[in-house]
């Protein structure tokens, strides 16, 4: 079976990337190819890049608190562009009622500072293993 595929991705003006890379670091130990864009990337750039690289899931992390307009509009263009069996996954501080919004949209559970990055993994295992049986 070919390793899953995993875009991990700092969505606009935040500056704080060392969550992320901490992420993409415990996703590749546990198996993941990741694919990391760096600081400051727009919305279209992420899912230019997933298309690009044929992911099985994106990550986004946030610090921001832009998260009810990033998660919203990631998810509108991966509809637009056939993204369709993708999961939409991340983490950051996000209010927990902001998770149930974005949830009840049809993004992935998202993960607050402090996450066992064990669940993580296992998170993205388990969603694209029920994808692809």
């Amino acid at each position: 079976m070919k390793p899953i595929r995993v875009l991990v991705a700092k969505v606009g003006l935040d500056g704080h990337d060392r969550g992320a890379k901490i992420i993409a670091t415990a996703l590749r130990d546990a198996g993941m190819e990741v694919i990391y864009t760096g600081l400051r990337q727009s919305p279209e750039m992420v899912v230019q890049a997933a298309l690009q690289e044929d992911v099985d899931a994106i990550g986004i992390s946030i610090l921001s608190g832009a998260h009810m307009t990033v998660f919203p509009k990631v998810y509108q263009l991966m509809q637009e562009k056939g993204l369709t069996n993708v999961l939409l996954t991340g983490g950051g501080i996000i209010p927990e009622e902001d998770s149930i919004t974005l949830r009840e949209m049809g993004i992935g559970t998202l993960f607050a500072p402090g996450t066992n990055t064990a669940d993580i993994a296992s998170y993205i295992k388990d969603w694209v293993a029920k994808r692809h049986q």
